[in-house]
């Protein structure tokens, strides 16, 4: 019984301690505030949408727990690109001590308001679009995860459309205008024209919303479009639902980006883990917090990729997959 009392007595000792330590820690240690944009998901999402969850988990298991050792604040562009860069300035004003975003567009607005707050996104090629030296050595207040292997991935994506849809003449390119402007849109029209296919601008103009969706989906009616690529700008995730069933209305052959069109409905995606992204881009968040130059921080480049096929999604708009094409694939949702 006195053995039993030690114990416990031991034990409970040992949490007082803990507990001593970890109340010291945090009066010693300053707390740190991030901020948080997503170009289109609603604010509400910033904390629950998986992709959040476990950036906000990767950084509370290298120690920084919101509420605890970190604060943060969450923004929302509500898919206007148009609005990013005032977005930009509201964000840079508080001051906090890194920010983590998505896409060109919003780290573009970011870049061109300060020189000193640290930024880390997930982002296509940014080497190619003038927002670093090099993905080695970034030498800017500027880091993160790239979402594809170079400009070259366009070209996969297209040749997978292809073989899943034979004897295609015309593609369309579901786009902002300011993605077709850019060198994305360069190499899709490089892509196109290795591959013998016509391309064609879907232009979703400067918004992502229903309405947008709707309006450039009514544009391809007459355009004998045979099958459709979708940017990789992150926008269209958060409208995963209109888009793809658009483009099951339409019947239309559809290559997307990202793993959640795919869960959405969509046909078809190669691409790669944005969980396993956010978690990068979160340690590298965790070394900026610890005094790290986002400078000298080198962007991570994935190097897998998933084929992930929808069957149902190709039942439904009457197309026969090539059997050797679902054996590929990493992943088939039925």
């Amino acid at each position: 019984m006195r053995r039993r009392e030690f114990v416990a007595g031991a034990a409970v000792a040992a949490l007082a301690l803990v507990r001593q330590a970890r109340a010291q820690t945090d009066r010693s240690t300053p707390r740190k505030r991030i901020a948080i944009i997503s170009p289109a998901r609603p604010v509400e999402q910033l904390k629950t949408h998986p992709y959040f969850r476990s950036f906000l988990d990767e950084l509370s298991r290298r120690g920084f727990v919101e509420g605890e050792h970190l604060i943060v604040d969450r923004y929302s562009g509500g898919g206007r690109t148009g609005s990013y860069a005032d977005l930009a300035r509201t964000v840079v004003a508080t001051n906090p001590d890194a920010i983590f975003t998505s896409g060109y567009p919003t780290v573009a607005g970011l870049k061109a308001t300060t020189t000193t707050v640290p930024i880390v996104a997930t982002i296509d090629d940014p080497v190619a679009a003038g927002l670093a030296s090099s993905l080695a050595r970034p030498g800017t207040n500027f880091t993160g995860v790239t979402v594809d292997a170079g400009l070259e991935l366009y070209g996969k994506r297209l040749a997978l459309l292809v073989e899943a849809r034979p004897n295609v003449s015309v593609v369309g390119y579901l786009s902002s205008s300011d993605n077709w402007s850019r060198p994305t849109g360069a190499a899709v029209r490089e892509a196109a024209q290795q591959a013998k296919v016509a391309i064609t601008h879907v232009d979703i103009g400067n918004s992502f919303n229903e309405a947008t969706y709707a309006a450039a989906f009514a544009s391809m009616r007459n355009a004998r479009i045979d099958a459709l690529l979708v940017s990789d700008e992150p926008d269209h995730n958060a409208n995963a639902k209109t888009l793809t069933s658009l483009a099951a209305s339409a019947r239309i052959p559809t290559m997307y980006p990202f793993r959640d069109l795919a869960v959405a409905g969509g046909l078809m995606t190669y691409c790669i883990d944005l969980l396993d992204a956010f978690r990068y881009a979160a340690g590298q968040v965790a070394e900026i917090l610890r005094g790290k130059n986002p400078a000298e921080i080198p962007f991570y480049q994935p190097t897998k990729f998933q084929l992930i096929i929808n069957t149902k999604a190709a039942q439904q708009i009457g197309l026969d997959l090539p059997p050797t094409l679902v054996a590929r694939a990493d992943e088939v949702i039925e």
